[in-house]
């Protein structure tokens, strides 16, 4: 049977609703340039930051190269160590504790980050996003809150801290009447799927088996961030419990560390299948007492642990668990297909937090973890812990490795050549 090639930008729409779909082969062009189309498939860029570091002992392998030993942590991404590399020994040369968190992304010299003193250049996702943003609907989406990302200007570009709110720029337009109802629907646990669907079945009578498998996988996607979404409204309407305890001196709100980071990478993993952006920033920010098992401090609390072993322990159930979910992330963009690909392969992302050792303030030996992306991943690389690397040098590989032609970014003295 002849199948139609169906356009690129094909939208599934309906009143209030327009959902992009992921890349399909049938979207290649039936001639000889179906090769070069496969080569010219895009390439992405995805940072996520964290602000309380990550407990260097438990992160950072013991041996350097491939075959590591892993540490604590990556032993619970270790089905993806061939797809990652982790950096020990490399940094921006701050000294500002928490106010380094500002310089995260743009590695800007040591002298424009001081605490309460920041004379800031342009984040690396909007460096990117000025020179390929215009191949998608939209140049970046900053999600998740933080100071992580600034224009040119030095100037901070406001993030969205509001998983539903992005949720519905992606997928819901409309009139607000339309968007409202739309997003009321959701919420009440009805699918934006319901009323496409004769579309979606006329579309995969022109799909073959692959890409119907593809189409399936992205819809299940969407149907997955439908819930949490769902499950977020639920909770957030559910009364909480009265208890018989005096009042704690912590503040415990915020709690749902694990489901909120589960959203947000859902809606990333949308937002990159659908093409609807090719650079994103995410910055998961956490500070209260999450809902893990055998953790009763706030997060902040457990990571300012002055090497106490009880803290220790509950830090690391906490940080191990946020690794686990970016471990799931990974996973789902290895499984989404594109072309001779996969969504893991063509994204850079650059895993990090400000703080190497958040219970003294310190910025260096950051816990970096470069994944995806198509490099020549090395397992572990070991730079002098004394002596830091600039993780800027890293940031023009990325560059590079996205076919921009650059040679410095920031602070940088060179380029990282080992990925």
């Amino acid at each position: 049977m002849s199948l139609k090639r169906l356009n690129r930008r094909t939208l599934l729409r309906t009143s209030g609703i327009a959902i992009a779909l992921p890349f399909l082969d049938a979207m290649l062009p039936n001639t000889a340039r179906a090769a070069k189309e496969v080569a010219k498939q895009p390439k992405r860029m995805v940072l996520v930051g964290r602000p309380l570091g990550m407990y260097a002992p438990f992160f950072f392998p013991e041996q350097t190269g491939r075959d590591y030993e892993p540490s604590r942590y990556l032993k619970v991404i270790a089905e993806h160590r061939r797809h990652f590399t982790v950096f020990s020994g490399m940094s921006h040369h701050y000294a500002a504790g928490h106010f380094a968190e500002v310089g995260l992304f743009t590695g800007t010299r040591t002298e424009n980050i001081r605490a309460n003193d920041i004379r800031n250049t342009i984040s690396l996702d909007q460096e990117v996003a000025s020179r390929i943003g215009s191949q998608t609907r939209f140049a970046s989406l900053v999600l998740g809150g933080g100071d992580v990302c600034w224009n040119r200007r030095g100037v901070r570009v406001p993030s969205q801290p509001r998983a539903t709110a992005v949720f519905k720029q992606l997928f819901v337009r409309g009139t607000p009447e339309e968007e409202a109802r739309e997003m009321k629907r959701v919420q009440d646990g009805q699918s934006i799927l319901d009323e496409v669907r004769g579309q979606i079945h006329s579309i995969n009578n022109q799909l073959g088996k692959t890409d119907r498998q593809r189409l399936e996988l992205y819809l299940s996607s969407v149907r997955e961030a439908e819930q949490r979404l769902q499950q977020d409204e639920l909770w957030s309407k559910t009364p909480k419990p009265k208890v018989d305890v005096p009042t704690p001196t912590a503040d415990f709100s915020g709690v749902q560390l694990l489901q909120r980071s589960r959203q947000w990478y859902d809606i990333v993993h949308l937002a990159l299948q659908t093409d609807s952006t090719r650079v994103i920033s995410l910055w998961l920010s956490s500070q209260e007492r999450p809902e893990i098992d055998g953790v009763t401090l706030a997060h902040h609390d457990a990571s300012h642990h002055g090497q106490e072993p009880s803290k220790l322990e509950q830090l690391a159930l906490i940080e191990q668990a946020e690794l686990q979910v970016f471990g799931e992330f990974l996973a789902k963009l290895r499984q989404s297909s594109e072309g001779e690909s996969n969504l893991l392969d063509r994204t850079s992302i650059f895993y990090a937090s400000n703080l190497g050792n958040s219970s003294s303030h310190d910025n260096t030996n950051l816990p970096i973890l470069l994944a995806g992306g198509g490099y020549k991943h090395q397992g572990h690389i070991a730079y002098d812990r004394k002596h830091n690397m600039l993780a800027s040098n890293l940031f023009v590989r990325m560059m590079q490795q996205l076919d921009l032609e650059v040679d410095n970014f920031g602070a940088s003295s060179g380029v990282i050549s080992e990925v």
